[in-house]
C-alpha cells in the first residue's frame, strides 16, 4: 500500500473551501489524520460527523507543531490573528499555505505575524467555490479541473512550493504561479467586482417596496447574474476591503462604463449600444472556462 504524502494536516476554517481541500486529499488517498479548527463548536461537530475532519482540534500548540501542512481556510480578515497565535507552536518541516482570495494583505500580514517563520508560508488561491458555506457544502470534486494561483514568497524553498502545488493538484487543481500584485489586479476586476455588482443590484431589489412583486416575475437572466450574491457577507466584506484600492479603480473603469452606455441610450443612439453589446456577446461566447 502506498503511504500517504501527508501525515497530518490541519485546517483553521472547515467550511467550503477547507472541508473541500480535506475531502480531495482524503479522496486521493494522501492524507493519514485531518485535524479542524474553527471559532464555534457545532460547525466542528457537522464536519466530524460528515467525515470530513477525524478530529476537532482543541491545543493549537499542540497539534502545529508536528503536521506537515497547516491549512487557513478562513476570510482573510482573520487571518493575521491565526498566524500569530500558530507562529510560536510551527515545526520546523511544518509548511502553511491559505485559501484567501486577496493576496497582497495576506502576505503583509504573514510578514508581520510569522516573522522569521514566513519561509514556512507559500500563499494559494483556490478559483473554486460556490454560492454556499459551511462543512455541509464541502465536496471531494470541487478544485477538480479549478485553477489554484501560488503566489510564493522570495523566502519560499523551492521544495515547498512543490509540496503546495503537489497538494493541490493532488485536489485535482491545476496550479499556476502569480505575484501577490498581479493576482489582485487581476481578480479584483473578474471576481471582486462582479460579487460587489452582484450584491449591489440584489440590494437595490431588497430595498423597494414592491421587492415581492419584482422577485416573483425575476427569472433566469436575474438568477445567473445574482446567484453570486447569495455568497457568504462576512467572508466578501473581508475580500473587498483587503484588495481596495484595486477595487476603487474597477469600480471607477465600470462606472465610466455605465455611463457610456447610459449617454448611448439617453441619445437613442442604437449603433453605439449594438457596437458595445456585440463586443462583450464575441468576448463572452469565445471563453471557455479552462
Amino acid at each position: 500500500m502506498t503511504q500517504p504524502q501527508f501525515n497530518k494536516i490541519v485546517i483553521f476554517g472547515v467550511g467550503l473551501i477547507g472541508g473541500s481541500f480535506a475531502m480531495a486529499l482524503r479522496k486521493a488517498k494522501a492524507v493519514t489524520e485531518v485535524v479542524g479548527f474553527g471559532r464555534s463548536a457545532q460547525p466542528l461537530v457537522q464536519a466530524k460527523q460528515l467525515g470530513v475532519i477525524d478530529r476537532i482540534g482543541k491545543d493549537v500548540a499542540g497539534e502545529v507543531g508536528d503536521a506537515d501542512l497547516v491549512l487557513l481556510a478562513t476570510p482573510v480578515g482573520q487571518m493575521a490573528g491565526l498566524m500569530a497565535q500558530i507562529a510560536p507552536h510551527l515545526g520546523t518541516q511544518t509548511i502553511i499555505t491559505d485559501g484567501g482570495s486577496t493576496k497582497g494583505d495576506v502576505v503583509r500580514d504573514a510578514y508581520a505575524q510569522l516573522g522569521g517563520k514566513v519561509a514556512q508560508f507559500v500563499p494559494a488561491h483556490p478559483v473554486a467555490g460556490a454560492e454556499l458555506s459551511g462543512a455541509s457544502a464541502a465536496r471531494s470534486d470541487l478544485f477538480q479541473w479549478k485553477k489554484v494561483v501560488l503566489t510564493p514568497l522570495p523566502e519560499n524553498s523551492a521544495g515547498s512550493v512543490a509540496l503546495v502545488r503537489h497538494a493541490w493538484e493532488l485536489c485535482g487543481a491545476m496550479v499556476s504561479e502569480l505575484t501577490p500584485a498581479q493576482h489582485d489586479e487581476i481578480f479584483a476586476a473578474v471576481s471582486h467586482l462582479p460579487h460587489l455588482l452582484s450584491f449591489a443590484l440584489v440590494h437595490d431589489i431588497a430595498k423597494r417596496d414592491n421587492r415581492d412583486l419584482l422577485m416573483s416575475f425575476a427569472a433566469s437572466g436575474f438568477r445567473d447574474f445574482t446567484r453570486i450574491a447569495a455568497s457568504s457577507p462576512e467572508m466578501w466584506r473581508d475580500i473587498c476591503l483587503a484588495n481596495r484600492d484595486a477595487m476603487l479603480r474597477e469600480l471607477q473603469i465600470y462606472i465610466a462604463e455605465l455611463n457610456q452606455m447610459s449617454a448611448a441610450l439617453a441619445g437613442r443612439d442604437a449603433e453605439k449600444l449594438e457596437q458595445i453589446f456585440r463586443t462583450a456577446q464575441e468576448l463572452r461566447s469565445g471563453w471557455t472556462e479552462k
